[in-house]
């Protein structure tokens, strides 16, 4: 066979292939899609993604207060001050000047407000001058008494020795007796004339209208021109000028039923709450359990006694009150995350729980710390607001698709 005849039977590296490669290459892609589609079928039955939702219940992640395990009793009411009055002038007069404000504090003697006064000190500086006059008198007397003392007592001394007449030495006699009762006048003279000083003067202090005790001004009831009356018995007359409050001695005070009140024991340990500031907790303790109940409601007056006092508290704002088994440790009066000890499930040796997103559960790893009562607390892994299936059971895996019971 020639040479240039076997070269024809080489087959070229450029030459396509037959018909034949076709449904070779075909089939092998089908069966490798047909490959994926069995695994993906196949987690996902196994993940739970292809099975009926499964109904849990759910919880949502948010801080615990320690003393929420250590209450066995709840009770609200309000924080009231147990020292308070409604300051008023005994005099009726206008009101000339105003010194206070709400909000501002006060010590005990303070002036809080001044009624129009002039006619008083009028008042007060007429009684000095008579007490000027008085005290003038008194010596004209004294010194009248002094000399008709030594004139007594020389007639006397004559009168024994026979050289005075018995008319002269009566006659001394009369007018010592007479100074004697006129320095006594003048004496008392004086002393009334120090009583008129000391009415007028307090007449003139009722004008100033003063701080009882140290405190608060709350409200204030008058002001500048108005007429301020005892018991505003005048007519568009002010009693109370301001009333006042004093903040060491707020209080909460709180209705127990009847039925619980032996949980109650003065002297026991307390967490209060006010609506007004919630991230706030106040340790108190029990001050007094009043010794009479209210027959309609069926429960006792409690009062509390706060064991530190915030500037921000204060009085008429209302409060929740936990009656603890004992008082908090220095580390137990901050919030904490928690979640029921029901949701921690564990998965080898690590402790898991199951996150819900739309509707699917994930499992996410946890790391917990104390236990309080039913609830755990949980350090890392978990954020306020992130909701978890409670109690889940060996059904719930990875990605399952839930739905959330009502």
């Amino acid at each position: 066979m020639k040479a240039h005849d076997l070269s024809k039977l080489r087959i070229a590296s450029d030459q396509k292939a037959g018909p034949a490669a076709k449904p070779r290459r075909r089939w092998i892609v089908w069966s490798l899609l047909v490959a994926a589609g069995v695994i993906a079928i196949a987690f996902l039955g196994w993940t739970g993604r292809l099975s009926r939702s499964v109904e849990v219940h759910t919880y949502k992640v948010s801080p615990m207060f320690p003393s929420k395990a250590l209450t066995v009793l709840n009770a609200s009411g309000y924080v009231v001050a147990q020292r308070k009055a409604s300051v008023a002038s005994k005099a009726t007069g206008r009101l000339q000047e105003l010194h206070v404000e709400e909000g501002k504090r006060v010590k005990e003697n303070d002036v809080l407000a001044v009624l129009e006064n002039k006619d008083l000190m009028g008042t007060v500086d007429e009684a000095r001058a008579a007490l000027k006059v008085a005290k003038a008198a008194l010596e004209i007397a004294e010194a009248e008494l002094d000399e008709a003392t030594l004139i007594f007592e020389r007639n006397k001394s004559l009168r024994e020795s026979g050289a005075v007449s018995q008319q002269a030495f009566e006659a001394a006699e009369a007018r010592y007796k007479k100074a004697l009762a006129d320095e006594l006048r003048a004496r008392f003279g004086v002393n009334r004339a120090e009583a008129a000083l000391r009415t007028a003067e307090v007449n003139l202090e009722y004008s100033y209208i003063r701080a009882p005790f140290d405190g608060v001004i709350l409200t204030k009831n008058a002001d500048v021109g108005e007429v301020v009356a005892p018991f505003g018995a005048a007519v568009n007359a002010r009693a109370a000028v301001v009333s006042m409050a004093d903040m060491s001695s707020l209080m909460v005070e709180v209705d127990v039923s009847e039925s619980s009140l032996e949980k109650v024991k003065v002297g026991g340990a307390t967490e209060i709450a006010l609506d007004a500031l919630p991230h706030d907790r106040f340790p108190g303790r029990v001050h007094m359990i009043v010794p009479t109940a209210d027959r309609a409601k069926a429960t006792v007056l409690t009062k509390v006694k706060f064991d530190r006092i915030d500037e921000k508290v204060l009085p008429e704002m209302s409060a929740k009150v936990a009656f603890l088994t004992r008082p908090l440790k220095e580390d137990e009066h901050k919030p904490f995350l928690a979640i029921p000890v029901s949701a921690v499930a564990t998965a080898g040796n690590k402790e898991v729980v199951f996150r819900i997103e739309g509707n699917q559960a994930h499992e996410v790893a946890v790391t917990t710390a104390r236990q309080w009562g039913d609830s755990v607390e949980v350090i890392a892994g978990l954020k306020e607001g992130d909701m978890i299936v409670l109690k889940p059971d060996a059904s719930l895996r990875e990605g399952r698709r839930v739905a959330v019971k009502e």
